[in-house]
């Protein structure tokens, strides 16, 4: 079955189960098995792994040993290894580590990013800057992320204008990709389409991402309504891995596995192996006690035990 011709021949998927995805755990997993991981998804062929974070372990404990789980892994050399880093200390932490990309983080929001950093749009996206011209003076690749893209757990819709006005700001910080996130995942497939309509006015398509979070079923969707507006970079995370922090017993990011299957299924290429990843899922879940959140993961869990 041929795809529409509107569609991407190729997509990028950046794996954040890492670092988006176990962030949130309450046990702490051990260094071992994040180093397993990121291993494991190095050779599954993924180009680009959030792989660590460079926050204070006071605000996300999981996040502690980052340094060691990044002089740890197996690298390989066509692959991105991302990490979060939220101020200079953050940055020169994450350059000690040998990191290829960091991560910075503002919201389309002006009441999230008051309740989630204490500060304005304006000044969470000013603190980035001497973070943002040390990067390029150090040749680290800058991506950007743009919190409640879609709507906000505070104010309710966010609108494509508010989306648009940060991209700007983080266009004249410099910033090589721009993840547009539905942090909650309540977005539609038409508000997708508004917002990327919005902002591909005047910005490229190739300097955007899609990052979309499951709550409402609607991340498979979403993509592809992305794909359809030329969007050919999306995050996700392995085994569904991370939650939604705003909806109780919510499911959060988009599972890598679900994702790989569409995409296998309209024939868009991606480079990574589907069944390696499948295993992967298979493996973390496993190993840390939570259930599968990968809808597919859990059809061919249960095809391999029935023998059908």
């Amino acid at each position: 079955m041929k795809s529409s011709p509107n569609l991407p021949k190729k997509v990028k998927i950046v794996e954040v189960g890492p670092r988006d995805g176990l962030q949130n755990e309450k046990e702490f997993v051990p260094i071992e098995i994040k180093v397993e991981l990121i291993n494991q998804l190095s050779n599954a062929g993924f180009p680009n792994i959030e792989a660590a974070s460079f926050v204070s372990p006071k605000w996300i404990p999981q996040m502690a040993g980052s340094a060691e789980v990044m002089a740890t892994i197996a690298r390989k050399s066509d692959i991105i290894y991302s990490a979060l880093t939220p101020n200079m200390k953050g940055y020169e932490d994450a350059l000690a580590a040998k990191t290829d990309e960091i991560v910075i983080f503002s919201a389309a929001s002006e009441v999230f990013a008051q309740k989630n950093i204490n500060c304005s749009i304006a000044e969470s996206v000013e603190r980035f800057i001497p973070v943002v011209n040390a990067a390029k003076r150090d040749g680290i690749r800058v991506r950007g992320s743009i919190s409640c893209s879609f709507a906000c757990p505070y104010q309710g819709l966010v609108e494509p204008r508010q989306v648009a006005e940060v991209v700007k700001r983080m266009m004249d910080l410099g910033c090589d990709e721009i993840d547009i996130a539905d942090t909650i995942g309540v977005g539609t497939p038409g508000q997708v389409a508004a917002v990327f309509e919005e902002i591909l006015a005047f910005a490229p398509k190739e300097l955007f991402s899609g990052h979309f979070h499951d709550t409402y079923g609607q991340s498979l969707a979403n993509i592809y309504a992305a794909m359809e507006m030329g969007i050919s970079i999306f995050h996700s995370s392995i085994a569904g891995l991370g939650g939604c922090p705003y909806a109780k017993g919510a499911t959060g990011n988009v599972a890598t596995e679900d994702v790989l299957y569409m995409l296998k299924g309209l024939s868009i290429e991606t480079g990574i192996d589907f069944d390696a990843a499948v295993n992967i899922g298979e493996y973390i879940t496993n190993t840390i006690g939570k259930p599968n959140a990968s809808r597919v993961g859990r059809a061919l869990a249960a095809k391999k035990s029935t023998g059908d």
